[in-house]
C-alpha cells in the first residue's frame, strides 16, 4: 500500500469500529495520523506504520467540507 496519505481522504480499514463503521477520514498527518469515524465521529490517532497496516482501500475525498 503506498504511503501517500492526504487530509480529507477517506478510508476503509480492515477491521469495523465498534459502532460498525469501517470508513474513516484523515483529519490531521504528522508522525501520527488522526483519523475521524465516519459513522460516530470519534476522532483517533494512529502511527503511521500501524495505519498503512490497517488500511484495506482508499475510498477518495471527502465532500463534507467546501473550499469557500
Amino acid at each position: 500500500m503506498a504511503d501517500k496519505y492526504e487530509i480529507g481522504q477517506l478510508l476503509q480499514l480492515k477491521k469495523k469500529h465498534p459502532c460498525g463503521a469501517d470508513k474513516w477520514e484523515i483529519v490531521r498527518l504528522g508522525a501520527d495520523v488522526k483519523l475521524k469515524c465516519s459513522g460516530c465521529g470519534r476522532m483517533v490517532f494512529l502511527e503511521r506504520e500501524e495505519l498503512t497496516r490497517r488500511t484495506k482501500k482508499i475510498l477518495g475525498r471527502s465532500e463534507e467540507k467546501n473550499n469557500g
